[in-house]
């Protein structure tokens, strides 16, 4: 359920499966969120963190 993607932090992140079963974006800009950040109410959070995913998928396709 939960995903370690930054144990050197001692963060601890929903795994996409673990937002689905929410049924909602949080508006906290979680790393995995597939909702699009829809919640997000700040603008420029929201393009940062829709950039901070895109560059999180592309990093584990080339894995």
């Amino acid at each position: 359920m939960f995903n370690d993607d930054e144990p050197e932090k001692g963060l601890f992140v929903f795994t996409e499966e673990m937002h689905l079963k929410r049924g909602y974006c949080c508006g906290n800009g979680c790393l995995h969120c597939p909702y699009d950040y829809k919640n997000v109410i700040d603008l420029d959070k929201k393009r940062y963190f829709i950039e901070r995913q895109k560059e999180n998928r592309c990093q584990k396709k080339s894995k």
